[in-house]
């Protein structure tokens, strides 16, 4: 049988990733339809229930969001100066998120990969379990030391610590599993690399920076943005240690939503919310998704 036709030819393989790609599209169909109606509603006169409804494009349900009204015939319920309050403090709080869970995960997953002290290996296993607790079971507790810590904090800097509690809180949840990302890419790297910086009077500090960080950049980039998602749409530790004035962007949509009934919440003007809320997440991924393919396809390179 010819190779164009026969078993493991060039035709089956190409019919197969045809297949592949039907499949993961229509798997995929629900995902794209909900955030089509999301983005659509946002800038239509009227509540878009699928991608073939006729609306009339509008930007008045964006000038109504960053004006701080809820429905056109709503007055002023948050000032502009609210609404960018918001957005800084959801940015802050991701990228507060990001910074903790990359300083703590790759200092501590390069010793997990190039020392050998005790209970090494206990500590990794030890890890792994403290990424199964969900963030939402530990609460009580984290609220507990949210409050003995409180009392020892001035009052004018109140506001300042909750936030550093939120992002030190919220970053405790991702580092285990980054330090376990990490180190499988820190134990792909040769250490005759680092030998060879400390050989040249380079400090271990300098052979991190110089020869190992540089080869494990599609790690850090998964561990950044899976960090950043997740300080990015956390809605329950904002919502317990902030101040409710202090709203992110995650918490003014559920105020709206949840704040009483579907049928009289303007969903146009939480839609454009929505879709502002998705913004930054879409260009982060954009910008990493280079090093993230990196990563899929085994990570080190040469």
């Amino acid at each position: 049988m010819g190779e164009g036709i026969g078993e493991g030819g060039p035709l089956v393989r190409g019919t197969m990733g045809i297949v592949i790609i039907l499949a993961l599209l229509l798997a995929s169909l629900p995902i794209i339809m909900t955030y089509s109606t999301l983005v659509m509603t946002s800038f239509a006169n009227t509540i878009v229930s699928s991608p073939w409804v006729k609306f009339r494009f509008t930007l008045e349900n964006w000038r109504l969001f960053l004006e701080g009204k809820l429905a056109p015939t709503a007055g002023i319920v948050y000032t502009p100066e609210d609404i960018l309050r918001f957005i800084l403090n959801t940015g802050i709080v991701a990228g507060g998120v990001t910074l903790v869970v990359l300083a703590a995960s790759v200092t501590s997953a390069y010793a997990f990969s190039r020392m050998n002290f005790f209970m090494r290996s206990g500590m990794m296993k030890l890890l792994i379990l403290l990424h199964a607790f969900p963030g939402v079971a530990l609460i009580v507790g984290v609220y507990a030391i949210y409050v003995f810590l409180n009392n020892y904090i001035p009052r004018d800097y109140s506001i300042y610590y909750s936030f550093i509690f939120v992002i030190i809180a919220r970053a405790s949840l991702e580092i285990p599993m980054a330090i376990w990302i990490l180190k499988g890419f820190f134990d792909r790297v040769p250490w005759e690399l680092e030998w060879a910086t400390i050989v040249d009077g380079g400090s271990r500090l300098t052979a991190l920076r110089t020869a190992v960080l540089p080869l494990v950049k599609p790690g850090i980039a998964a561990v950044a943005i899976f960090a950043f998602l997740a300080g990015w749409e956390d809605l329950i530790y904002v919502l317990v240690f902030l101040p409710p004035q202090e709203k992110t962007l995650a918490t003014y949509i559920e105020s709206q939503l949840g704040s009483g009934s579907l049928e009289t919440t303007y969903l146009p003007v939480v839609a454009a919310a929505g879709t502002l809320y998705l913004i930054p997440t879409i260009i982060f991924f954009v910008v990493t998704q280079r090093l993230l393919l990196e990563t899929m396809s085994g990570g080190l390179k040469g």
